[in-house]
């Protein structure tokens, strides 16, 4: 996979204050050749606009959501438009960087891995709020008692897949859900998923995050219900 094409998948809801300048930070990611799908979800901010005037133009595409699915009905639509031969997901938020695509990508291109998760906690402090810390702790740990992989961030945006194996997977979770669903049924597969550590920039909950509570519950079922 010498001369390699990645494909960014962003999902966007109600990034308008972000979202341009994480797509200036993706177009100068360390990787030449890249596809960029950004997936609109019925944004009510004014995303949708900056998204079409500022945006398309130096994207691959836009596509836009007609109602809201969340991240993993996002997620769903940009995997099935995605052309590269890895597929990296990108949150439209500030805190991920994308000049760590290499770490992330290039374990999959060197043939070392056919899916590569970046994680916030592995050889270095966590960081973010104590209740996430605990609750991203205690997710991975549960995931990984049924899908008998040895993760440490289960729940990390940075997840890269050889586009045949994501494109080959029916994502049913709309929500954050998602995380725990794909990595059982990436595991199902037999595949070993390879963790490398990233770097992570948490915001706050007035800054806009949107996991809460009831993701955490979703997920604890997501992991129940596609055990293996």
């Amino acid at each position: 996979m010498k001369d390699f094409k990645l494909t960014v998948v962003i999902p966007c809801y109600n990034e308008k204050g972000s979202v341009k300048t994480i797509v200036d930070k993706v177009i100068n990611a360390p990787i030449a050749n890249k596809e960029i799908i950004i997936v609109d979800d019925k944004s009510t901010d004014g995303t949708s606009e900056v998204l079409d005037k500022e945006i398309a133009p130096l994207v691959s595409r836009v596509i836009h959501h007609d109602t809201n699915t969340g991240k993993g009905g996002a997620l769903r639509t940009g995997f099935e438009n995605a052309t590269g031969d890895v597929v990296i997901i990108q949150d439209a938020d500030l805190e991920y960087d994308p000049n760590e695509y290499p770490k992330v990508v290039m374990p999959i291109v060197n043939g070392e891995c056919d899916v590569c998760y970046g994680s916030r906690f592995l050889n270095q402090a966590a960081k973010g709020y104590k209740a996430n810390q605990i609750a991203n702790k205690t997710l991975t740990a549960l995931s990984n008692m049924f899908t008998h992989q040895k993760l440490t961030d289960m729940e990390t945006c940075y997840k890269a897949f050889k586009r045949e194996i994501i494109q080959s997977v029916d994502i049913k979770e709309n929500r954050f859900g998602f995380e725990p669903e794909i990595t059982a049924k990436v595991s199902r597969k037999g595949i070993k998923i390879k963790e490398v550590p990233i770097n992570y920039y948490p915001r706050t909950n007035e800054e806009g995050k949107k996991i809460g509570v009831k993701d955490g519950i979703r997920a604890i079922y997501c992991i129940w219900k596609y055990r293996k």
